[in-house]
């Protein structure tokens, strides 16, 4: 586990990082996805399940895209960052939004009481930030009892097949990209790489999460493995260590019905 100090100057430098890159950083990451970024964070969407008048913590939520599209089905959002820069981009970008409200946040105190949200999320940011067990605790303590965690982040691809390719195109074609996008990017997504391929593996964060209390973790992969989408529920009687959930799989963790009209365990439809 990372050391406080450690921690702090790992989350200054990426606040950092981040506030350089802020004003083209959608832009950037749909160019290095290839759009596949839009279809994650359909998914995304469709797993956290929003509805008109719930309250809804995006964490690591940058400049609020994806906070805007939990927003467009009636929830309130709390779009939380550790980068100034990402917030003042966020809050620029969604002025006439009402659903969506914009707070800065250290991920590992989360400056929120207990049972404040009826779902949380964190998409691409967990590997961020210094102590990711302490992240998900978190996330935990503030949604209410029976509420859900969603997790999207990049993953391992299972098949050695994909995993090659990706990972030379990630090394030595994503920061070249992202640089003539952005010049300060480079640098960047070049440690933006290097803490993807440092990060566990689906099951690994899977045992996270049931660490943190989570009940029912699952996950699902999507484009092969590049992300995997992570699910689990805060028990409705918050004991500090819930029954072991089902092994984590690759099923799709959504009822048959939502599975149906989301995407398949391989990718997005």
């Amino acid at each position: 586990m990372t050391r406080p100090d450690t921690a702090t100057k790992l989350a200054t430098d990426v606040s950092t990082m981040f506030d350089e890159v802020s004003p083209r950083y959608d832009l950037i990451n749909d160019v290095l996805t290839v759009g596949n970024d839009r279809l994650w964070r359909i998914a995304t969407t469709r797993a956290v399940a929003p509805r008109p008048g719930m309250r809804i913590l995006d964490l690591a939520a940058g400049t609020g895209t994806s906070s805007a599209a939990l927003a467009a089905h009636g929830a309130h959002v709390t779009a939380a960052d550790f980068s100034e820069g990402m917030l003042a981009e966020g809050r620029r970008r969604h002025a006439g939004d009402p659903l969506v409200e914009f707070v800065w946040a250290d991920a590992t105190e989360l400056p929120f009481e207990d049972d404040s949200f009826d779902a949380a999320t964190i998409s691409y940011g967990l590997r961020n930030v210094g102590d990711p067990k302490r992240a998900l605790a978190e996330m935990r303590r503030v949604v209410k009892p029976g509420g859900r965690v969603v997790v999207a982040e990049f993953s391992t691809p299972p098949s050695a097949a994909i995993r090659s390719p990706y990972r030379l195109y990630a090394r030595h074609c994503l920061p070249r990209i992202a640089g003539a996008i952005n010049r300060h990017a480079a640098e960047a997504y070049r440690y933006l790489n290097e803490s993807i391929e440092e990060w566990p593996a689906q099951q690994e964060l899977a045992a996270w999460m049931t660490e943190a209390g989570l009940e029912r973790v699952a996950y699902r992969n999507l484009t092969f493995g590049i992300v995997a989408l992570h699910r689990g529920f805060v028990p409705h009687d918050r004991r500090p260590e819930p029954a072991k959930p089902r092994a984590a799989s690759s099923e799709p963790a959504e009822p048959e019905s939502e599975a149906a009209a989301s995407q398949t365990a391989g990718g997005v439809e």
